[in-house]
C-alpha cells in the first residue's frame, strides 16, 4: 500500500515539493527560490525555465530519499494568475512568464472596463484589472513577434502555471488545467465552467491556445519527464490541482458555507466559502470558483486579496536593511508598545480588494520625530491585519453571516504578534494551521480524493489540526483609534488617486 501524496507548490517566490502521509502530516518537504525580475516599474517576471528547474530540483531530492513505489500519486498547487507561452514542439517558452503582481497591461484594462466590465463580471466573477491572466496573454500575441508564426503553425500554447508544469512533466501529452485556475484569467464562465466565446473575443485570446479545464481531481496526466523518469520505479499521476488560495481553503478543510481562511503569503488572501450557488458581490469581492469535485456540484467563494503582505516585510529587509531575516520583524515591533499614530498603507503593487485602485502607491502617514524603525515595523504588521479588516467586513455584510472565526495559515502567519493583531482588530478568534503549508496540503487532499488514497472529505477533516488559538483582546482606545487612523489614510489615498 502507498504511504504518500507527493504536493507540487509553485509559488511566486520559490517552488517547493511537499509528502504527506495519510494522517495529512507534513513528512518532508525540499524549497528552492528563483529569481524576481523587474524589467521596469510595475513589471515583474520570471523564467519559466527557471520555475521548472526548481520544480525537478525538488522533485529529485524528494525522489532520491524516497521510493515512488510508496507513493500514491501527485498534487500540483501554483501562483495564480501567471502566465506562460511555449512553443508546443520545443517546450521553451516565448517570453517570461508574466506574473500576477504586473501591472504593464492597466491602460489596457481601464479602457475595457466601461464597455465590457458588467458582463465579465457576470461571466467570470472578476473585475477587468492587471491582476489576471487575459490581458497578460494579450499583450505577450502582441508584443513578442515569434507567437505569430507559432499561431499560424499551431505551435503555440498558454497557460497558468500549472498548465505549464503539467505540459513539461507529462512531456506534452496533457494541456490541461483546472477549474479553479481558470476562474481566474477572464476567459471562463463560472456556469459553464467552459472558455467563454465573448470573453475570449474580449480580450483577443484564441481558443486554440488554451489548456483543456478539468475538475480539480481529475486525471491529470502520468509523469514521463526525462528529468526525473530514471528515480521512477512505477508510474507516477497527477490526480489533483488547484491555484493556490483555492488550495488553502480545501487545506483547511473549510467544506461548508460560511468557512473561511486567509493565507499570508506575498500577498494575504481571503477566501470565504458561499456554497454551491453563484453569488456576486457589490463592494469589491470576487466570486471565484474554489473547486470542483468529480461526482460533485462546484463550490464557489467569495475572495478578497491584499496583493502585498509578507512582501512588506522583505520589503522592509531587503529594500531599506531594518533586518536581516524576515522572522526579525516580531522582535522589532516588539521594542514598542504602539506605533504612535505611524499608518503604512503598503499599496507597493496597488490597492486589492474591497478597493481595486491598481494605481495606488504605498504611503506611510503620521511620522513624527519621535517616529523610529521600530514604529515602522509594528506598523508594518498592522497593516498585514488591517487590510485583512476591511476585506472581512464586506464579507460579512454581502453573505449577510458574521464569521465566528478565521483559519490562517502561509509563512508570515508564524508571527504570533501579527495574529494577535488580526484577533484585536477583527474582533474574532483567529486559530493558526498546525501544516501552514495549507496550499501544499488542499493539492495534496485533492490528489488523494482524485486517486482513491483519501476516500472522502469527512476522512480529510478528521487529520485536520490547530496549532494555535488567538482570542482578541478587549477593543481598547489604541486599537480604534488604529482602525480610524487607518481608515483615514486610505481614503485620503484613494482621494488624490
Amino acid at each position: 500500500m502507498s504511504k504518500y501524496i507527493i504536493s507540487i507548490d509553485q509559488g511566486t517566490t520559490s517552488s517547493r515539493v511537499c509528502l504527506f502521509n495519510k494522517s495529512g502530516q507534513l513528512v518532508d518537504q525540499v524549497q528552492k527560490e528563483f529569481r524576481q525580475i523587474f524589467p521596469r516599474p510595475d513589471w515583474v517576471e520570471h523564467d519559466p525555465e527557471e520555475i521548472w528547474q526548481s520544480v525537478v530540483f525538488c522533485l529529485k531530492e524528494i525522489l532520491t530519499k524516497y521510493s515512488s513505489g510508496d507513493i500514491d500519486a501527485v498534487g500540483i498547487t501554483n501562483q495564480r494568475e501567471t502566465v506562460v507561452l511555449w512553443d508546443k514542439q520545443t517546450g521553451k517558452s516565448v517570453y517570461n512568464a508574466i506574473v500576477w503582481q504586473d501591472k504593464r497591461t492597466d491602460a489596457v484594462c481601464r479602457k475595457q472596463r466601461k464597455p465590457n466590465g458588467a458582463y465579465v463580471k457576470k461571466t467570470t466573477g472578476l473585475v477587468i484589472d492587471p491582476y489576471f491572466s487575459g490581458t497578460k496573454i494579450r499583450w505577450i500575441l502582441d508584443n513578442v513577434p515569434e507567437t505569430r508564426s507559432l499561431l499560424k503553425e499551431n505551435r503555440l500554447c498558454a497557460g497558468t502555471i500549472d498548465t505549464f508544469l503539467i505540459w513539461k512533466l507529462t512531456k506534452g501529452n496533457t494541456h490541461a488545467t483546472d477549474v479553479s485556475n481558470a476562474s481566474r484569467t477572464l476567459l471562463m464562465s463560472l456556469k459553464s465552467r467552459n472558455w467563454d466565446e465573448k470573453c475570449l473575443k474580449i480580450f483577443g485570446v484564441p481558443k486554440a491556445i488554451l489548456p483543456e479545464i478539468r475538475k480539480s481531481n481529475s486525471f491529470f496526466g502520468t509523469i514521463v519527464c526525462d528529468e526525473i523518469k530514471n528515480l521512477l520505479s512505477r508510474s507516477l499521476n497527477i490526480h489533483g490541482v488547484a491555484g493556490d488560495q483555492q488550495a488553502a481553503l480545501f487545506g483547511q478543510v473549510c467544506f461548508e458555507t460560511g468557512t473561511s481562511k486567509c493565507t499570508f503569503g506575498t500577498g494575504s488572501f481571503i477566501l470565504y466559502n458561499i456554497g454551491t450557488k453563484i453569488k456576486y458581490s457589490k463592494q469589491g469581492l470576487l466570486t471565484t470558483l474554489a473547486w470542483e469535485l468529480e461526482n460533485e456540484k462546484p463550490v464557489y467563494a467569495f475572495e478578497g486579496g491584499a496583493f502585498i503582505c509578507g512582501a512588506a516585510v522583505v520589503w522592509l529587509r531587503d529594500n531599506l536593511g531594518l533586518f536581516a531575516q524576515s522572522k526579525d520583524i516580531e522582535k522589532m515591533a516588539l521594542q514598542v508598545d504602539s506605533t504612535e499614530g505611524v499608518i503604512f498603507v503598503s499599496a507597493l503593487s496597488g490597492l486589492g480588494a474591497p478597493y481595486w485602485k491598481d494605481n495606488a502607491k504605498g504611503r506611510i502617514s503620521g511620522l513624527t520625530r519621535k517616529s523610529n524603525k521600530y514604529h515602522l515595523a509594528r506598523a508594518t504588521l498592522e497593516s498585514m491585519s488591517l487590510q485583512n479588516l476591511d476585506i472581512i467586513k464586506v464579507m460579512e455584510a454581502e453573505s449577510g453571516k458574521k464569521l465566528l472565526e478565521l483559519k490562517t495559515d502561509g509563512g508570515a502567519a508564524k508571527n504570533d504578534l501579527l495574529m494577535q493583531f488580526q484577533s484585536d482588530f477583527l474582533q474574532k478568534k483567529v486559530i493558526r494551521a498546525h501544516i501552514l503549508e495549507t496550499t501544499a496540503l488542499g493539492a495534496a487532499f485533492l490528489a488523494g480524493l482524485g486517486s482513491g488514497f483519501w476516500s472522502s472529505k469527512s476522512e480529510l477533516k478528521k487529520t485536520w489540526r490547530w496549532d494555535k488559538e488567538f482570542f482578541p483582546k478587549k477593543k481598547s482606545k489604541v486599537i480604534l483609534d488604529t482602525i480610524q487612523n487607518w481608515n483615514q489614510a486610505v481614503r485620503n489615498l484613494i482621494k488624490e488617486l
